[in-house]
């Protein structure tokens, strides 16, 4: 355990932004998930709708230290195009 105030200050730090990645990351997967979902039904429409979101939700998640900004290119690209195999 933290002996010093500043390293029982960073601890407590770590917490909170640790819960807050934990929030968001499971948030967007959640919203993956959806899109994942609504793709293999071969609903388009709710595919779309639901692209927009997860890629908002990725890019948001690209900004904080939670996902890389590659990683989140990587993941909207392959969704994208996911999306586009249903819209034909």
């Amino acid at each position: 355990m933290a002996n010093h105030k500043s390293s029982v200050k960073r601890a407590k730090q770590d917490k909170v932004r640790r819960m807050t990645n934990k929030t968001k990351t499971a948030k967007t997967r959640t919203a993956v998930k959806a899109l994942r979902t609504a793709v293999a039904k071969g609903d388009a429409d709710t595919a779309k709708t639901l692209l927009v979101k997860a890629q908002s939700l990725l890019a948001k998640l690209a900004k904080s230290p939670a996902m890389r900004k590659e990683t989140a290119a990587r993941k909207t690209s392959r969704l994208t195009k996911l999306v586009a195999t249903i819209s034909k």
